[in-house]
This record gives structure tokens, sequence and C-alpha cells, in this order.
């Protein structure tokens, strides 16, 4: 299956999901993780895919990026994952623009 495919799979799927999904952490289940993985990522790799990517900012301690897709030791892209239901306004834009000024990461996904 192409990657067209997939994206057209996945979409079909999630709207009969979405109903059910509740929680952030139900967000990066149902939808984010199989759409890293369809990007052609294995999410299950840590090598590949980070989950919890440590990312202080100056003095503000344990802030991580939800998701770092990793090339050659380094973060290039980044997902930062809100539930399915949030709005996505500048407050959660500000928070992965804030992990993008501590890592070498070039693409921003925020979901």
């Amino acid at each position: 299956m192409d990657f067209v495919d997939q994206i057209h799979a996945l979409s079909a799927k999630i709207e009969k999901q979405l109903p059910h999904i509740e929680t952030e952490e139900a967000t990066k289940t149902a939808l984010i993780m199989p759409f890293i993985g369809a990007l052609g990522y294995d999410v299950f790799d840590p090598s590949e895919v980070v989950p919890e990517l440590n990312a202080d900012v100056g003095i503000k301690k344990g802030e991580k990026v939800d998701y770092a897709i990793m090339r050659e030791g380094k973060p290039t892209i980044l997902f930062e994952c809100k539930s399915a239901h949030t709005d996505l306004d500048e407050v959660h834009a500000s928070q992965l623009y804030r992990y993008f000024s501590v890592t070498e990461a070039r693409i921003g996904v925020l979901t």
C-alpha cells in the first residue's frame, strides 16, 4: 500500500474512532502513532522515533516534546500532541516553537 492509500485508510478509520477518543494519550495511540507509521517511521524503534524527547528551555526543566523523529541521532521532526478535541491555539503553537528553539529539528507538527 502506497502513502496515499495509507493516508486514505487512516482517514476512514479516524472518522469511526474520533467519538471514542477522550484523552491526549488516546489521541497519540489511535491517531498520531499510525500517522507517523504511515510516514514510514517505526514508532517502536526508539532510535528512530523518540517519545517524550527532552526539550528543556532555559530555566524551565522537564519540558518534553511528545515525539521526535531522529536522523543520525538528532531530532529532525517534532510532534506536539494535544487531545483530538482541543483547539490548537497560539498557546500550543508557542509550546512547539519553544521546543524548536532548543533542538535542531526543522519540521514541527502540532496535532
